[in-house]
């Protein structure tokens, strides 16, 4: 059940875990070293939509794809994950298809002639650790550790990701599968 920490990995918060930043999330992370760590919680929409904060994409305009609160580390920042079947330039792998970053060359194409189940993903923020912090948060048993899923992170209802995975772990978690869960908490 546990993985060892590292890009590619899902950090499931805990039940216990009540930090309203994180509570009932679940971050892919994407980059993990001696300078820290870096992910974007998969689960938390926001109200607003990608074509309000990438105007620049002129493309994005009419369309309908949810921006997604990455973390509470700055929220005036906009990340892009993408699912795609080659790695474009000026990204960063994650795991199985799965790239930070990228250009808006990248955004264009898959929204235009995305190829098999290309896809893509706006996060307003990130969630950030120094060095050491997510190690000692784990220990704390702040978090559960997954192999991540890139039907997950692009495919699920975000309102079930937290409590599927929970049922998924089987006792002593799944009695938490059913709180209420609000994916707009902050």
């Amino acid at each position: 059940m546990a993985s060892s920490l590292g890009k590619g990995i899902f950090l499931v918060a805990s039940p216990a875990l009540r930090d309203p930043n994180f509570r009932q999330t679940v971050v892919l992370l994407c980059e993990h070293g001696p300078e820290g760590a870096l992910g974007v919680v998969v689960n938390r929409p926001t109200a607003m939509h990608a074509s309000e904060v990438l105007p620049q994409v002129p493309v994005l305009e009419g369309q309908r794809h949810v921006l997604y609160s990455g973390g509470p580390v700055q929220p005036n920042h906009v990340l892009l994950l993408y699912r795609l079947m080659q790695e474009p330039a000026d990204t960063h792998h994650v795991f199985d298809g799965v790239y930070l970053g990228g250009d808006i060359k990248s955004l264009e194409r898959v929204l235009t002639t995305p190829a098999g189940t290309e896809t893509f993903r706006a996060y307003i923020g990130y969630s950030g650790w120094g060095p050491g912090q997510l190690e000692n948060e784990m220990k704390t048993g702040s978090w559960i550790t997954l192999p991540a899923d890139p039907v997950v992170v692009f495919e699920k209802d975000p309102s079930r990701i937290w409590p599927d995975i929970l049922r998924s772990l089987g006792k002593p978690y799944d009695v938490y599968a059913d709180m209420p869960f609000d994916p707009h908490l902050n």
